[in-house]
């Protein structure tokens, strides 16, 4: 073969991938996750993997672990070039899930994956990662970022995320103990968090709403792509002082399938919808696609991000302690015997 008619050297930029801008991916970050280390840290971001070490203060540890996503919350971030606090969304879905089992969240990773990276959207992506940790308490050690062309469309990515906490063992939160008579509080959301997303996109695409259209003082867009609310510091303040019996992180299933998570099976939970006030983004949702009440219940939050159960006796002490904390609690209902064929959570 002549010389002519060798094929040309290619390198990795020539398959669409830009290594400089992992690396410049990478310093960007860095004072980001800087700001959420804590004890227990021995090495983050840069390395082939994060170390952290385990307090010695605790007798029994047991690790609880958690991951999540964003869903297709992200899809409406990408129609509204808004970036700076999906990530939040995406610590919350996991630090939520793993402090109903009484567990303070100690790291988290994430996972970046796009066809073409741009760093301007991955550092915002990522900030909103770190701010979230810091709302939790929890390290941002490490990650993935992958860079994957023909993958994605042009300026679309997906995030996962994995969040590691710890609990002593005889301090496990597992709803064994709740029985009939107790209180049901709630906690207010901040929006819809990041479940139900399906069901508002098609609302939006079906009505041909406008997301710059205003609704309680903000956008819609504003409304809807508000971030998840991150409740670990005040209940984890909260499990410290009260004797909390069960805890249910309402997301995908709403009202009705997450707090039967938490309850034994011969227990039923009352709740009664006027005690809380239900945010005007789930009004404008119920109407504008006529979804009925119960299938409100089934698919969002409702305005209840976060269910807290309590005996009697406690419960005055523990919304005085979360209302202390920056909460909205409300006292949503009470656990009453199942009877046959009823639910394990009811709304009335």
């Amino acid at each position: 073969m002549s010389e002519s008619n060798q094929p040309q050297p290619l390198t990795y930029r020539d398959a669409g991938v830009d290594m400089d801008a992992g690396d410049q991916l990478v310093e960007n970050i860095k004072p980001y996750a800087r700001r959420t280390q804590r004890p227990g840290v021995l090495a983050g971001i840069g390395g082939f993997g994060a170390l952290f070490e385990i307090s010695r203060n605790y007798r029994e540890p047991v690790l609880v672990s958690g991951t999540d996503g964003v869903g297709t919350k992200l899809k409406l971030a990408f129609e509204l070039d808004r970036h700076d606090t999906i990530g939040i969304d995406l610590v919350a879905m996991s630090v939520n899930d793993i402090l109903v089992q009484g567990a303070e969240p100690l790291f988290f990773l994430d996972y970046f994956g796009c066809g073409k990276l741009d760093v301007a959207t991955a550092t915002q992506v990522v900030k909103g990662i770190a701010a979230g940790c810091e709302q939790a308490g929890c390290a941002l050690i490490g990650g993935e970022t992958a860079e994957m062309p023909g993958m994605y469309p042009p300026g679309e990515y997906d995030l996962a995320g994995f969040a590691v906490g710890i609990v002593e063992k005889s301090k496990i939160i597992d709803g064994s103990t709740i029985v009939e008579g107790d209180i049901v509080l709630g906690l207010a959301s901040s929006g819809a968090h990041s479940n139900g997303y399906s069901l508002i996109r098609k609302i939006i695409s079906a009505r041909d709403v406008d997301l710059s259209a205003k609704l309680d003082g903000k956008t819609l867009g504003e409304l809807i792509l508000e971030p998840t609310r991150i409740y670990v510091k005040p209940l984890l303040k909260l499990i410290g002082e009260v004797k909390v019996k069960g805890l249910a992180h309402i997301t995908g299933g709403g009202l009705l399938e997450n707090i039967p998570r938490v309850l034994p099976e011969a227990l039923t939970a009352r709740l009664d919808a006027a005690s809380w006030t239900m945010p005007p983004l789930f009004g404008w949702l119920q109407k504008e696609g006529n979804v009925s009440s119960q299938e409100m219940h089934r698919v969002f939050n409702c305005g209840i991000g976060m269910v807290v159960i309590v005996s009697p006796g406690e419960a005055a002490a523990a919304e005085a302690l979360l209302r202390d904390a920056g909460e909205t609690v409300s006292r949503i209902g009470t656990i009453r015997r199942r009877g046959d064929g009823e639910p394990q959570t009811q709304v009335f």
